[in-house]
């Protein structure tokens, strides 16, 4: 007998609690559901089910093997799911939430050259530094930037990183010095990114040993990079950045890199989707699309 069809069928008829409900579902008849059964049973030399005229239930070794066979089942389906899929041009509704400036900057040039490739694909996109609940706002997928929560429920994968680095304008360094090390920062008015409420400490690389962790506070607490950046060019203090989002204000003048021989801490960027046996074509598509084309922006 087929292993993985005896295995289907041991887990219909666990699911629906008999034999002759199994057989119906398969359009077998019940000693042919039994055979399939008994085939597994003398392959692996246990008893996976007791039955008696009125019930049945799993022995031990059959709950832990019922578990593996749900398991193996899904996956089979998935990648028969994938094989169509992938021979189909990819379409439907694609649901995702972005960090506003990086979504905005980094992200949207890559969904741009994807719609024009996949024209069937559509794109339905909130830009928000708020974090989503994936579940209950019916997004396929998130793109989060920083360090991210430990969420059983959810699965995660390395986009790139963005390089982090210490900024302010030269009228501000004019006027109050530069820091010469990093716990000089401490001495110096900083313009702090908040985020839902809470504040992190700007973190400088050191190999080997552990990060150093400046905890920051200022006079602007800001959820807003651009805003962040712009307060740093009207000279509020020192900024810690993406060197992405200030890039274009450095080769201009209007700020300044002031470790320049610091190494850029790399902050991670992730995408988030909830844990599913199944990832739809268009998001595996999406997420690869980024995986590809973001760490060349960053």
């Amino acid at each position: 007998m087929d292993r993985l069809t005896s295995m289907a069928v041991f887990v219909k008829a666990v699911e629906l609690g008999s034999f002759a409900a199994a057989a119906d579902a398969f359009e077998i008849s019940g000693p042919m559901v039994g055979k399939h059964v008994r085939f597994l049973e003398d392959r692996l030399g246990v008893t996976l089910l007791h039955r008696t005229t009125r019930k049945q239930s799993l022995t031990e070794p059959g709950k832990a093997y019922y578990e593996r066979c749900r398991s193996i089942l899904a996956e089979a389906d998935a990648s028969d799911a994938l094989v169509a899929e992938d021979l189909a041009q990819p379409r439907g509704r694609l649901r995702v939430s972005l960090p506003v400036h990086f979504g905005r900057l980094c992200v949207m040039p890559i969904f741009l050259q994807l719609a024009r490739r996949f024209p069937a694909l559509q794109f339905d996109l909130s830009l928000t530094d708020r974090i989503s609940d994936l579940a209950e706002e019916g997004y396929d997928f998130a793109v989060r930037t920083g360090e991210l929560a430990d969420r059983t429920d959810h699965i995660a994968r390395r986009l790139a990183t963005q390089k982090m680095i210490v900024v302010a304008s030269p009228a501000y360094l004019r006027a109050r010095g530069s820091p010469s090390t990093i716990s000089g920062i401490e001495a110096h008015k900083t313009i702090p990114y908040r985020r839902s409420g809470i504040v992190a400490p700007w973190v400088f690389p050191r190999e080997p040993g552990p990060d150093v962790k400046i905890a920051v506070s200022g006079q602007f607490r800001l959820d807003d990079l651009d805003a962040i950046a712009d307060a740093a060019v009207a000279g509020e203090g020192l900024a810690w950045l993406p060197l992405w989002l200030v890039r274009g204000r450095l080769d201009a003048g209007a700020l300044v890199n002031v470790f320049p021989n610091e190494s850029r801490f790399p902050y991670p960027v992730h995408a988030v989707w909830m844990k599913t046996a199944h990832v739809p074509f268009g998001v595996r598509l999406a997420i690869d699309a980024l995986a590809r084309g973001l760490p060349a922006q960053m």
